[in-house]
């Protein structure tokens, strides 16, 4: 960890931080000297990913209950007194024929990707308009194509960039900066997490998608986070209001 960086001294609140993008953004923030407060619901891996790091407070949260919000606010605000970034980079989403569409199973997502991190830039606005700091939303490269079984997961992060859009100018009388990546297929775990998958069809899913990619191989969470924090720091101050695509160029095949 040194001092100088950007970083050194400001407070981030990574949503989903246990795993994948989420994970190794904290890890990436707390090694620049930032004090990162990460949320998730399974209390093991939040544990394991703070484990022997300076500065990385957890917090067992679900980001579909609409009260987390107010929580991982007050709590970052209870550790350190101040919050310069916030990251929603929690998602929900799985494969979803139409023969299953339900209610409770659309709500389900939405209350993910479009509710909670509503409710939090909500809670947290007042302390970023303090320490005029940033947004960083977690999109998917999904919503620049169609994308059957998986409609509501890409519908829903589509709908989280209209806000990052919306945000930006809503909140730049407070100068905060609102900004979003949209990853193409990176290696962090959904397959078989989130999305469900076994663990030899996502192997499968892995090797057509890189055969997709024109760089030739899936992301790393090393190819995003290094523009989430860019995207967050201060040296970016005039940057806000848009959609970075990280893909390889994988949304780009036509």
């Amino acid at each position: 960890m040194t001092q100088n960086t950007p970083w050194h001294g400001k407070v981030a609140v990574v949503t989903g931080g246990s795993s994948g993008i989420g994970q190794a953004t904290a890890h990436a923030l707390a090694e620049q000297g930032a004090r990162v407060l990460i949320t998730g619901r399974n209390a093991e891996r939040l544990s394991q990913t703070a484990q022997n790091i300076k500065g990385i407070e957890t917090l067992l949260a679900d980001s579909a209950d609409p009260a987390s919000s107010a929580q991982i606010v007050q709590t970052a605000l209870d550790h350190w007194g101040r919050i310069d970034l916030i990251v929603n980079n929690a998602g929900a989403g799985h494969p979803m024929p139409m023969t299953d569409y339900t209610p409770e199973a659309i709500a389900a997502i939405s209350n993910v990707n479009i509710t909670a991190p509503s409710l939090l830039v909500h809670s947290a606005r007042p302390a970023l308009r303090d320490s005029r700091g940033a947004i960083v939303n977690i999109s998917t490269a999904l919503t620049q194509g169609s994308v059957p079984m998986l409609a509501h997961y890409a519908a829903t992060k589509a709908a989280l960039e209209h806000l990052t859009r919306s945000w930006a100018i809503e909140l730049a009388g407070d100068g905060i900066r609102v900004n979003a990546i949209a990853p193409g297929p990176v290696k962090s775990g959904a397959l078989t997490g989130m999305m469900g998958l076994t663990p030899e069809m996502a192997q499968q899913v892995e090797v057509q998608e890189a055969a997709q990619i024109p760089l030739g191989r899936r992301g790393e969470p090393g190819d995003i986070v290094s523009w989430v924090l860019q995207l967050g720091s201060i040296e970016n101050r005039w940057l806000t209001g848009q959609i970075l695509t990280i893909d390889g160029g994988w949304s780009q095949r036509g």
